[in-house]
This record gives C-alpha cells, sequence and structure tokens, in this order.
C-alpha cells in the first residue's frame, strides 16, 4: 500500500480542500460570481450537505451546496476525465430540485438551478476554460427556461480572450500542479482563497475532517474486502472485488476509462485485492496505472 495522504500536501484542486474552501461563504460567492459573471448579495452554504459521508450520496460526499439571489448551486471538483460527467450533471440538478420543491408547493417556487464543475482538464477538448448548457428546442433554437444551467470550467482552456480575466486568473490558480504562497497571487480574490487554504492547513478541526474521510474510504475497502472473502463462488467474488475498486476510485474522482478497462479485465483475486488496497490510498491516475501495469 502506498503513503497515506495528509491534509499538508492538499493544493486547492483536491476534492476535500475545494469543498473546505468553498465553505467560507464568501469565497464561494466569489466564485460564483467569476464562474457566472453575475452580482450576488449574498451566498449561504449547506454544511450539513458538504463533506458528509451519506448513503443517499453514494458515499462520501465532497461538493458545495449553497443558494443566494433565488438560486440554489451545486459546485463540485473533478479531477479526473470521466465518462458518464454529463449525467452526473443530470444527478445533481434532479437533486437540487428534490431538495428544494417541498410538498404542497408548485414547481413555480423551484429556484434557478446551477451546477457546476471544476474541471483539471478539458471536458470536451475544444479549447474553452468554460463551458455553458441550457436546453435548446432542436427546430426552433429556442431555449426551454426550465431554469437549468449546466457549466463546466476547464482549468485547461485557451481562449483567453472570450472570458474574463478574473476567471482565467481563478482557474489558471485552481489548475497549478504546486503549492502556490499567498504573496505570489497578484489576483486579490486568489490571494483570499490560497489564504483559506493556509488556514485550512492548521485547523485541527479540519484535519480531524480529514482524516475521518479518509478512514471512511479505508473502511469502505475493508467492508469490500471482507464481502471478496466470504463470496462463495470465484466469479461472484470477482464481480464484487471490480465494483468495490471501481466504486472507491469513482468517490475519489480517480477513476479513467484505462483503469476501467484495465481493473475490469484483471482475473486474478490476489491482484484485485492490491487494486482495492491502492484505490483508497493512491494519490493520482497514474500511480494507480503504473503500479498494475503489465
Amino acid at each position: 500500500m502506498g503513503k497515506k495522504r495528509t491534509l499538508q500536501q492538499l493544493t486547492i484542486k483536491d476534492n476535500f480542500m475545494f469543498t473546505a474552501v468553498m465553505m467560507n461563504e464568501l469565497n464561494c460567492q466569489g466564485f460564483l460570481e467569476r464562474a457566472l459573471e453575475i452580482q450576488i448579495d449574498h451566498v449561504v452554504v449547506d454544511k450539513e450537505k458538504s463533506l458528509i459521508y451519506h448513503p443517499d450520496y453514494h458515499g462520501i460526499r465532497l461538493d458545495v451546496y449553497a443558494k443566494g439571489n433565488s438560486k440554489a448551486f451545486n459546485i463540485e471538483m473533478q479531477i479526473q476525465p470521466k465518462n458518464n460527467l454529463p449525467r452526473r450533471t443530470r444527478y445533481y440538478h434532479d437533486q437540487i430540485d428534490m431538495s428544494e420543491l417541498h410538498p404542497s408547493e408548485g414547481y413555480e417556487t423551484l429556484p434557478e438551478a446551477y451546477v457546476i464543475f471544476v474541471c483539471d482538464f478539458d471536458p470536451f477538448e475544444d479549447g474553452k476554460y468554460r463551458y455553458t448548457f441550457e436546453e435548446v428546442c432542436k427546430e426552433t433554437g429556442k431555449t426551454l427556461q426550465n431554469g437549468r444551467h449546466t457549466i463546466l470550467l476547464s482549468t485547461k482552456g485557451n481562449n483567453e480572450s472570450e472570458v474574463p480575466k478574473e476567471l482565467v486568473e481563478l482557474l489558471n490558480y485552481i489548475g497549478a500542479e504546486d503549492a502556490i504562497h499567498s504573496d505570489d497571487c497578484n489576483d486579490s480574490y486568489v490571494r483570499q482563497l490560497q489564504n483559506s487554504v493556509n488556514d485550512i492547513k492548521k485547523s485541527r478541526q479540519m484535519e480531524e475532517r480529514f482524516m475521518m474521510i479518509e478512514e471512511l474510504m479505508q473502511e469502505e475497502f475493508q467492508a469490500g474486502k471482507e464481502e471478496g472473502r466470504t463470496e462463495g463462488r470465484i466469479e461472484g467474488k470477482l464481480e464484487t472485488l471490480v465494483t468495490n475498486v471501481t466504486n472507491i476510485l469513482s468517490i475519489r474522482n480517480l477513476l479513467t476509462d484505462s483503469i476501467k478497462k484495465l481493473v475490469t479485465q484483471t482475473t486474478d483475486t490476489d491482484v484485485l485485492q492490491k487494486m482495492l488496497e491502492s484505490a483508497v490510498v493512491c494519490t493520482s491516475t497514474d500511480e494507480f496505472l503504473e503500479t498494475f501495469k503489465k
């Protein structure tokens, strides 16, 4: 097994750190204003729906749920490409609607809903810093205006002339490979975010929460390992191990098509057990692939 991550090793692009930083409502408000190019009077972050473990959310939930200006926002960091990213946005839109539509209320009470993914890759390989989607009529080109907005931001964009400089500064900061010192940040909002990162790393409470989430992932791995041991038939054991490996990697945003193919084609249960262990502690897709490449 590789070394466990520590809070001190994280940058803002890590799911835990990004979520922790955006739980600060001023940070979240600044992010939304840059991402959407709108003014927001105030933002309220629902801390009960962030940085938690809940079976209804497929295990660890590391995203930000916020409300402001009669709008609802769900923000999530995406470290690695996923083949199910568009359908994942659909899931989060449904979660917003379920949270906001109360019994006896009409559909007109549903707020404008924004699902925002910050991708440390180019999700569509068109070189854009921002991709904005709304439902459009194929025959007329008119928007459905159902209040659903899906925005995918990319740290790998190259169309600086088409988006505000402030958004480019933000995404370049998020996409940086190495830790950044606050004094090196020329943009005041980016400096504010880096100061928050530094404060979180000094917080004993946040360190305990990070350790708890890492431990929960370890428990998921152990539970899957036990289930694999007690499976009566070899086919069932293989299927269980493959499912547990891919589920944990998916939770950690490390499941790519190449890794999924590698895992599903592995028929040696001992190797799958080692993959399960690595899925909990590996820090990148390259590390996982390097360990198990043939």
